[in-house]
């Protein structure tokens, strides 16, 4: 994502679950860790917006499969004042059929994250035993980030799905609230 103040590209935000910690493409930018300004919104309607981008993410997919239940949950952006900022993340796993519905899978991705808004960032095999595709993709207008892992060599193989959300400011009034 394009951070809004410094026009620097950011990968999914920092921590364990992201790609900056697993040699991903992010970029710090500036006081929110890198994350853009996302606008105005209740805690409530930017983890439904994030809800529907991670909704579409599985379309994008065009492999049978199931996804795991866990909704959105709503975390601090770095720096900024915790009582009025905030960013959704939603991580997810997707089990198709058979490993070989990851492999495609994991082709039509490369193929949706370049399109609609979406740009392919990185494509990368981790430093696992399994030497695990990821790939890291931004849309600047959604003001969000995919992080997607393929464990294709696992029992059961799946995808790691990890959306994240640019730096929401509550309204005036509203609180942020922690899910």
């Amino acid at each position: 994502m394009t951070d809004s103040d410094s026009n620097s590209n950011a990968g999914p935000s920092s921590g364990p679950d992201s790609a900056t910690n697993s040699g991903g493409s992010a970029e710090s930018g500036g006081p929110s860790g890198g994350l853009p300004y996302a606008g105005v919104a209740t805690t409530d309607e930017a983890a439904d917006a994030l809800q529907a981008v991670s909704s579409r993410i599985y379309t994008y997919l065009g492999v049978p499969g199931k996804a795991s239940e866990p909704g959105p949950g709503v975390k601090e952006c770095e720096g900024k004042d915790p009582e009025r900022f905030f960013s959704v993340y939603h991580p997810w796993n997707f089990l198709p059929a058979s490993a070989e519905d990851t492999d495609v899978a994991m082709e039509n991705l490369k193929k949706k994250l370049n399109t609609g808004g979406w740009v392919l960032k990185r494509e990368y095999r981790d430093n696992s035993e399994n030497k695990n595709l990821n790939l890291v993709a931004d849309n600047d207008k959604k003001k969000v980030s995919a992080w997607i892992v393929q464990y294709r060599e696992r029992a059961k193989p799946s995808l790691g799905i990890t959306l994240t959300s640019g730096c929401y400011e509550v309204p005036e009034g509203a609180e942020v609230e922690k899910f």
